[in-house]
């Protein structure tokens, strides 16, 4: 990949010095993994920081003996940081929700960089704050109804990953079960709703794609309380 690509598709390094993101791109490295595979597990150290390239993936964590998704991560966004941040165990499991490319630079060559290049180390905290604030922001929705939490959710995937298309915002189907623990509501509850919205044509599954086109992403903001 191109230095400029690079920059282009990872917002993170929308800052960073061009000698940095050619760096880092000799010394990184890519996989690509099948849906459903594990890319990172819980309580395993971490060694590497990692950028979606392309595809889906979900991050959850154990809950008794099941499993909670946290969020859901797509293309340009990145994993992995916050364990070779404070040089812990990793916290949750990261597993492939679609064909995903990634790309992994190791811990000690991303660690250097961060303090070589105060652009990047800059642009990092304002992403992890920017993180912060949505998990606030959602923390501040626990006792709005169903429906408010889930276009909460379907609102942040397509401002964070959606691609414009004729037929409005194109984001992935996220399986109902992990929608519903990113929203923190019941499977049955997000099924129903995601079913009202598609009456009210707001949105449309496409499950040949295996995509949703949020049609009308202004209502669903409004529903959410984002503007």
């Amino acid at each position: 990949m191109q230095s400029e690509a690079f920059s282009e598709l990872f917002p993170l390094f929308s800052a960073a010095n061009p000698e940095t993101i050619e760096w880092l791109l000799s010394v990184s490295t890519e996989h690509d993994y099948p849906a459903g595979r594990a890319v990172l597990m819980e309580d395993a150290w971490g060694n590497a920081v990692y950028f979606v390239e392309s595809g889906w993936v979900k991050v959850r964590r154990h809950a008794g003996d099941e499993f909670a998704t946290l969020a859901v991560l797509g293309k340009g966004d990145f994993f992995g940081e916050m364990a070779i941040l404070d040089e812990s165990p990793r916290s949750t499991d990261v597993v492939a929700l679609s064909a995903v490319k990634l790309i992994s630079i190791s811990a000690q060559r991303f660690i250097q960089t961060l303090f070589k290049d105060s652009q990047l180390h800059h642009r990092m905290l304002q992403l992890m704050v920017q993180r912060l604030r949505q998990t606030n922001f959602r923390f501040q929705l626990r006792h709005q109804p169903p429906a408010v939490k889930l276009a909460y959710s379907l609102f942040c995937l397509a401002e964070a990953y959606g691609q414009q298309t004729d037929n409005g915002t194109e984001i992935f189907n996220v399986p109902m079960r992990d929608l519903a623990d990113v929203a923190d509501i019941t499977e049955d509850e997000a099924s129903k709703i995601m079913d009202k919205l598609g009456q009210k044509g707001w949105l449309q599954v496409n499950t040949s794609q295996n995509v949703i086109n949020l049609v009308n992403t202004k209502q669903l903001a409004n529903l959410a309380g984002r503007v």
